[in-house]
């Protein structure tokens, strides 16, 4: 498996370089958003593991051109931006995964094998699964092509569900992602959350596909 590094940190694109090459990955490093650009685009990755302030060009600008030349390509962002708008920006972009630094190495190694591990990732523009259709660009959703009328942060939820078909999403992840990071662990409003989304992309329709796993969290999928 072969990872490319768009970091311009060298401590830690040395760090990351030397952990992943000892789990036996092939590591390629840029160290500007130029350079981390030409060598995605141009270079068969399983995984692109980028940051988002880079010198030269930002690492939003570089999902975008990766997700119009390779949609396929998994894609993890490891920055330091930690507000909720910019994980949700960069879920919207069409990132596979979004991890703050500073981070633990033991839980990064998890996340990429987990991204290896999934199939083929969804369209950026277009997510189809069943009779839902997600349009990510134009922040629409259908089913039977019927709109459903989303909140911006219940949209923001149908992404982050539909981008990990099939994986199952612990409240902390959701309210990292979605909400505020700082949630009380003892809150239902990721229940409460779900409970609405089902009643406009579940409840009208026949086949259900947001899923309760008990004690685990929730997972979008087809059954």
């Amino acid at each position: 498996m072969r990872i490319l590094i768009v970091e311009d940190e060298q401590k830690t694109a040395a760090y990351l370089s030397k952990g992943l090459r000892e789990n036996g990955f092939i590591v390629d490093i840029a160290t500007n958003g130029e350079d981390g650009l030409f060598l995605a685009t141009n270079h068969p990755y399983d995984l692109v593991i980028l940051d988002v302030m880079l010198p030269k060009l930002s690492g939003w600008s570089i999902i975008v051109e990766i997700r119009r030349l390779h949609p396929d390509m998994r894609v993890l962002f490891l920055t330091a931006r930690d507000d909720v708008e910019d994980k949700v920006k960069g879920l919207e972009l069409g990132a596979d995964d979004y991890l703050v630094k500073p981070f633990a190495f033991s839980e990064l190694l998890a996340r990429i094998h987990s991204l290896l591990r999934r199939g083929t990732a969804q369209s950026l523009e277009n997510i189809v699964i069943a009779d839902l259709v997600i349009d990510v660009v134009k922040h629409k959703a259908t089913r039977s092509t019927l709109r459903l009328n989303l909140t911006p942060k219940e949209f923001a939820l149908l992404v982050l569900l539909s981008q990990r078909t099939g994986e199952v999403l612990s409240r902390t992840l959701i309210a990292e992602f979605v909400w505020d990071i700082n949630f009380d662990s003892d809150t239902n409003v990721i229940d409460v959350a779900i409970r609405r989304l089902r009643q406009k992309v579940d409840d009208p329709f026949d086949k259900k596909l947001i899923h309760t796993v008990r004690g685990m969290g929730y997972v979008l999928e087809e059954r």
